[in-house]
């Protein structure tokens, strides 16, 4: 019996030393569509989900010490109606694909500037100019630059809050991403 009284005064003492703490990574993607003259023609917005494998590389990064620190991410389209998983890959993503029906040969580099506890590209968006009348329903960050390519890793992906948004022949599709932390 004097064991068991042991162990409830460990358990009980313990709940006073406990420290709540942690950090909360948010990632936002705001899209902005113009037309060929300029014309602003819709915006919308998304709030990311950070897949596992973009967790990975980030405490790969911060505690292993791993070598592969990822510089530039690229920015990449979504197609119709995506729905993301926590377990995507660039290689494995079966509830969304890329939209690539843009002029430019890859995926737009994220050219970010830090800021306190931010990071975001929002002095030079990502830019797409639409080569064929398109629907897109979200975005994604991702270490390789190839158009349509399924290879590196998958940082995060979005669905529009919004839903779809279509763009024409010619639209400019400019992305601006931010990614920061924050304690929680």
């Amino acid at each position: 019996m004097k064991k068991k009284i042991e162990i409830n005064r460990v358990a009980d003492h313990s709940q006073y030393n406990t420290v709540a703490a942690g950090v909360a990574l948010t990632g936002r993607f705001d899209v902005s569509c113009y037309s060929p003259d300029g014309r602003l023609k819709w915006e919308t917005f998304g709030k990311n989900i950070v897949v596992n494998v973009g967790l990975q590389k980030l405490l790969d990064i911060l505690f292993v010490g791993s070598a592969q620190v990822v510089d530039p991410w690229y920015v990449g389209l979504a197609g119709t109606t995506p729905t993301i998983a926590s377990g995507d890959t660039m290689a494995s993503h079966a509830g969304w694909t890329q939209m690539i029906n843009y002029d430019e040969a890859i995926r737009q580099e994220f050219t970010n500037v830090r800021t306190a506890e931010a990071v975001a590209n929002t002095a030079s968006t990502a830019d797409f100019t639409i080569s064929t009348a398109s629907t897109i329903g979200g975005g994604f960050l991702g270490s390789d630059n190839t158009k349509n390519g399924s290879t590196g890793t998958l940082l995060c992906a979005v669905a529009f809050t919004g839903g779809n948004k279509s763009a024409s022949d010619d639209d400019t599709i400019a992305v601006t991403y931010t990614f920061s932390a924050a304690d929680s």
